[in-house]
């Protein structure tokens, strides 16, 4: 998000006015109050007071702010396309915009039961989205930097430096993290269905398809999976440990393989879809 020029002749009142106006405003604060509910959320969590009234509305909250904040990146790109005269594309290629994958998990959870480990991977988008929009909009908004001559760039505040320097450090570990999460919160869902508990069969199903998806698009995710085979086979291949237990390694490898290949949403989107590397 490149930094905005604002006019440091108007009040500071006009400024931020004319940027609460905006639809990327609304959406700065959705990840702003994701990020809050979360917090109040992680409170009651660590207490152990997850069921109380605030703890509940917190979650809920949260994921009304998540969904808010994809669902406007999605009208987004649906009204540049619609500007530019493009088709909007089949359904199976808008399902196939990772913003509309994520909006849907969003609203998914909203109406799900409780499980904490889904606000996390939200929390961490949203925490990257805050710092880039306070860099590149809000900072300047609030702070225009003064004139520079044709062809410089305005010098940045060392706030914006600090942001711009922690965005650029742990970007890359933190779309890491979110991949493991996502992965970690299949097995999550996997052991609830194994229970039957209600609803996780449904839920387990919905959830199977989106990470099939971010397999497919993410390249942080399969970075991830490469880890935990490389992983499982160091051991699988130690010395202590039983054939059988290598062979069923094998095995699974061999049918998550297959499963890989056969649920490749490329072949029914008709393109090959780039690796994506955030959602929005």
């Amino acid at each position: 998000m490149a930094p905005t020029q604002a006019n440091p002749s108007e009040p500071l009142t006009a400024r931020l006015m004319k940027l609460a106006q905006t639809l990327q405003f609304a959406w700065f604060c959705g990840h702003v109050t994701l990020l809050l509910c979360t917090l109040r959320y992680g409170l009651s969590y660590i207490t152990f007071n997850s069921v109380s009234r605030w703890s509940r509305f917190s979650y809920r909250t949260a994921f009304v702010a998540a969904a808010a904040t994809y669902g406007i990146v999605v009208f987004k790109g649906y009204r540049a396309r619609a500007k530019s005269g493009k088709g909007q594309g089949s359904p199976l290629q808008l399902l196939g915009d990772e913003n509309v994958q994520y909006l849907a998990m969003a609203l998914v959870w909203l109406f799900a039961r409780q499980v904490p480990l889904a606000l996390l991977p939200f929390t961490v988008y949203s925490i990257f989205h805050v710092a880039t929009y306070t860099r590149g909009i809000l900072l300047p908004t609030i702070q225009p930097p003064p004139p520079t001559p044709a062809g410089q760039k305005p010098k940045a505040s060392a706030l914006s430096d600090s942001i711009g320097r922690f965005v650029k450090d742990y970007y890359d570990a933190s779309m890491s993290v979110v991949a493991g999460l996502e992965i970690a919160l299949w097995f999550r869902i996997l052991g609830s269905a194994i229970l039957f508990q209600k609803g996780s069969w449904i839920l387990l199903a919905i959830y199977t398809v989106f990470v099939r998806a971010r397999i497919s698009q993410s390249t942080f995710v399969q970075g991830m999976l490469r880890q935990m085979g490389a992983r499982g086979d160091q051991l699988a291949n130690r010395q202590d440990v039983p054939s059988a237990a290598r062979g069923g390694w094998e095995q699974f490898k061999g049918l998550a393989a297959k499963a890989h290949d056969s649920t490749d949403p490329n072949r029914y989107m008709g393109n090959q879809a780039a690796p994506q590397k955030k959602a929005s």
